[in-house]
């Protein structure tokens, strides 16, 4: 083969190859990302459903009644641990999920976390215990669950 037809192998890979090579690891790379948001929001839900086992191993707390119920001392601090999991789960999702411009993709799961927190949030017990539970959470959180408060989304 001539110098000739090696430089104008060359141009067609500088010209076409390179590009495409790019854009094959701009794919890849998105792929991966959203590979790993996938993952991130399983972990989430497979923490999501422990608590709800552990929930369900405390039936005497009424933790699902949108009703006040009255709680002996021993039942009232094991309600309040179990709804600071639940609000540092909560966080946690917040955190590694949540955008003020989501992806379609990114808001559809966030939606459901934020479905959560309105659920829980409209449970009186769990309402009360908010301004405790939020003590020390991230400023970011905090606001985004107030907001949903004062929104008048959680009401019963």
């Amino acid at each position: 083969m001539s110098i000739e037809i090696w430089e104008l192998l060359s141009y067609i890979v500088t010209v076409v190859g390179l590009p495409l090579a790019i854009l094959v690891f701009l794919f890849e790379q998105h792929k991966e990302r959203e590979n790993e948001e996938e993952e991130v929001y399983q972990l989430l839900s497979d923490n999501y459903q422990d608590f709800l086992k552990v929930a369900l191993e405390n039936p005497d707390l009424r933790l699902f009644s949108i009703e006040v119920t009255s709680l002996s001392e021993e039942q009232r601090e094991r309600q309040l641990i179990i709804f600071a999991m639940l609000c540092s789960l909560f966080e946690r999702a917040f955190l590694l999920l949540y955008e003020d411009d989501m992806a379609p993709k990114q808001a559809r799961r966030w939606n459901s976390w934020e479905d959560y927190i309105l659920e829980w949030c409209q449970k009186p017990n769990f309402r009360e215990s908010l301004p405790k539970l939020l003590r020390g959470e991230d400023p970011g959180f905090v606001r985004y669950v107030q907001e949903l408060i004062r929104s008048g989304k959680t009401q019963i």
